[in-house]
Parts: C-alpha cells; structure tokens; sequence
C-alpha cells in the first residue's frame, strides 16, 4: 500500500468518526468555547420551523443537503456536498469516461468560470477557453448557485443539448454557444516525434494508467530512433489523480528524490514522497510547456521535476491549486470533498495560490499578438480560496496522434524545440 492510499484512508476513516461523536454526544467545545450542541439545537429547532412554517411543502433531505454545502462551500471553493449521482460522476470522471460537455470550472466573485475545456470534449471544440465566464445555462442564471448544483446542470443524458450564456473580456455582449452532451473519452496521452529528434507528449488530464500510457508512448518513440531531447506538454492540464503525478513524476527522477510534501492542520495529514528507482527512465533532456490552465496533479509534476533539475520549464504561470482534497463517503452513497493540506515542491515552495514559475517565461501566440487576450485566471483569484504560504515534421514510423498539434504557430513549442536543439549542439560541441 503507498503511503498515499494510507494518508487517504486515515482521513476518510477518522473524519466521519468525528462527525459522529459531535453530534451524538456534544461533549466537545468549539474554536470559540461555545458547546457544540448548542448550535445544533439551534439548527435543528430552524429545520423544524422551516419545515412547519414554510409556504410550500419542503423535502427535508434536500434542506439538509443545501444546508451541509453550504457549510463546506463556506471553507473553499473545493470543499463541496456530493449527492449519490454527483460521488458517481466523480468516480467517473477519474475512469477517463463520462457524461456532459468537457469542462473543468470554478466560481470566481460568485460567477461560474472557465479552468480548462478538456481536450476534445465538446466546449474544447467549440472554443471555450480558460477565463471564460459562464452566466446562464440554458438561458437560467446561476449566479450565486453552489458548484456542484451547477455541475448536475451542466451534465445530462448523451445526445441532449445544453445552451451557455459565455461572456469573455473582448465581447462586447454574452454569447450564446450550444453544445451537445457527449460521453467524454479523455484522451490522456497523445505523442509524436518532432524535427531533430525530438520527442513530444502531450498530457491532457492525469487519470487512471496515464503513467503507463507516457511509458508506452517513450518507448515506442525509443524503439524507432533514441529521443535527443523530449517535451512534455502540460498547457491546460487541468490535473486529476495524484498517484498518476507520483507515478509521472518518478519516471523522471532519480532514487530518493524527494516529488511532493503533503502538510495539513494535523500531523497524520502530513507526508512526503519520494521517487524509487526501476530500469528505463528516460535520460535526455526534458522541457516542460505549461500555462494559466495547468493545475493540480500538473503542477505537482512541473514542480518535482524544475526543484530537482531535471527539466526547464517553459511558458506562462501555472494556474495554482495546489490544496489537497479527500473524498469521504457516507452509507447513502453520498459524501463530501474536503481541502485537508497543502501540496508544497522538493524546495517548500507552496503550490497553493503561487502556481510553478517558468524558468523561460513564453507567452502565447495570441498573448503575443493581443488577440482576444483573456484575463489572466489563476487560484489566488477565487474568492475564498485556501491561502499558500522553421515547421518541424513528424517522424515516420511512430503512431502520430496529435494531429491537431498547430506546430508553426505554436510559438511557446518552438522556443522548447530551439532549446532542445541547442542543447544538442553544444553538447557535441563540448564533446569535439
């Protein structure tokens, strides 16, 4: 068992013990010295009243469901009641398979916001970007609703349609974008071999085998012609499994590395993982792309490997969320997400609010050239929010899966490309 599973089992055992013994006996007093039960009385006599009072006939559980999200949503924006069907989703969704449009969001001022459009799903090819603000679905405002109520509107049977009231900062009135539902198949790794033998990865979203997917997709590349230099592409990644990131992260460093620190409020919340050592890691230079969009399990990898020397990492200021959630399930089926720490880099720099720093700072071609530029989207702009402390040609004989990949355009690529290269030539140059 990883210590991970360990950390996780832990929270998910003790948490609910907790809430156990706070409401069956009352016994412990609050931050402030108020006895507990004092403010369940309270809420349980306003239950009461609503129910008896209340101009329409009221279903009890679904008071006490908004009531339970709304405690948690007052912590962070992460923090959430799942229903049955939302706890399914979300273990859906780590499957690389599910139902809806494509989108990762979050609520920024009370306003329904754009992290990242999952590649290939629907919004992506409608051309939703990070930034962009969602005000209506299906013509319904949703200001002020809770997360996850908003994530049930966004999904629905496949085939059925869904209308978004989009507002972006170069439209001078919100638009309107249909789109139809899909059952998502998350493309989690596409490669190719680029010019100067070059390798490219591309990680859309870290879910289950996605280590195993880069694994095969090197060594295919291996198998045809010795990658001189490879690049992993992390632009709106929008994270996913922390596993995969521990995964990821040690086939690219050495023994004993340290990848990530975990810290939170109590001491059985707190761990540190390190890489162990196997045959066939790669040993050529690695640059890593990354941008506003690139969060969580993401920027977990983009940190472990810039601390430890082992890539340079190139583009724009990652997204930074970097705060740890457990999934705890109840018997009903439903369950709560949780922030219980914070994920700090092999250096003690928090991911949290911060973002990874490039080392080579590339902005976009369309941040170049001011076009339809949006505004910059970042964790530490949620309210709420947990504080932190020429065109290369693809290679024959390699499985080209990134068809979509707009290589001359694609400026920040092609800096990691000229990079590479260098690196190759005055290696050789050291060696004449």
């Amino acid at each position: 068992m990883t210590p991970f599973r360990r950390f996780l089992e832990n929270v998910m055992i003790s948490l609910p013990a907790a809430i156990v013994v706070l409401i069956m006996c009352g016994c412990a007093a609050t931050a402030s010295g108020q006895h507990p039960s004092k403010s369940l009385d309270i809420f349980k006599e306003a239950l009461d009243i609503i129910e008896d009072n209340y101009v329409e006939p009221i279903d009890q559980e679904k008071l006490v469901q908004a009531a339970l999200n709304g405690m948690l949503q007052s912590l962070d924006p992460h923090s959430a009641f799942l229903t049955p069907d939302m706890y399914k989703q979300l273990e859906a969704q780590t499957t690389g398979s599910f139902g809806g449009i494509g989108l990762e969001v979050t609520i920024i001022n009370s306003i329904l916001t754009v992290v990242s459009p999952i590649e290939g799903g629907p919004a992506y090819k409608s051309g939703i970007r990070t930034g962009d603000q969602i005000l209506a679905i299906d013509g319904k405002p949703i200001k002020d609703l809770a997360i996850t109520d908003i994530v049930g509107k966004l999904k629905g049977p496949e085939g059925s349609k869904v209308r978004l009231t989009i507002m972006r900062k170069t439209f001078k009135n919100p638009r309107s974008i249909t789109l139809t539902r899909t059952n998502i198949k998350i493309p989690s790794v596409k490669y190719r071999y680029l010019d100067y033998n070059i390798g490219y990865i591309r990680i859309s979203h870290f879910q289950e085998k996605t280590t195993d997917e880069v694994k095969q997709a090197y060594g295919s590349m291996n198998d045809q012609s010795k990658p001189t230099g490879l690049i992993l592409d992390f632009r709106n990644d929008p994270g996913g499994l922390l596993e995969e990131a521990l995964l990821l992260s040690e086939f690219f460093l050495k023994e004993g590395q340290i990848i990530v620190s975990i810290k939170g409020r109590e001491s059985n919340n707190e761990a540190v993982y390190t890489a162990e050592d196997y045959i066939g890691k790669p040993t050529c230079p690695v640059i890593v792309l990354v941008n506003e969009g690139t969060a969580s399990a993401a920027e977990i990898v983009t940190g472990a490997l810039q601390d430890n020397g082992r890539a340079v990492i190139v583009g724009m200021r990652t997204f930074g969320k970097g705060s740890v959630q457990g999934v705890i399930p109840f018997e009903d089926g439903s369950a709560i997400t949780l922030t219980i720490a914070l994920y700090y880099t092999p250096k003690g720099r928090s991911i949290q609010a911060e973002g990874i720093v490039p080392d080579v700072q590339v902005e976009s071609a369309e941040q170049a050239e001011k076009e339809e530029q949006q505004p910059t989207l970042r964790e530490k702009d949620i309210e709420e929010h947990t504080r932190g402390e020429e065109e290369p040609k693809a290679r024959h004989g390699v499985n080209k899966t990134n068809d979509d990949l707009d290589i001359a355009r694609d400026n920040q690529l092609t800096v990691a490309t000229e990079l590479l290269r260098s690196w190759e030539i005055l290696k050789q140059g050291v060696k004449n």
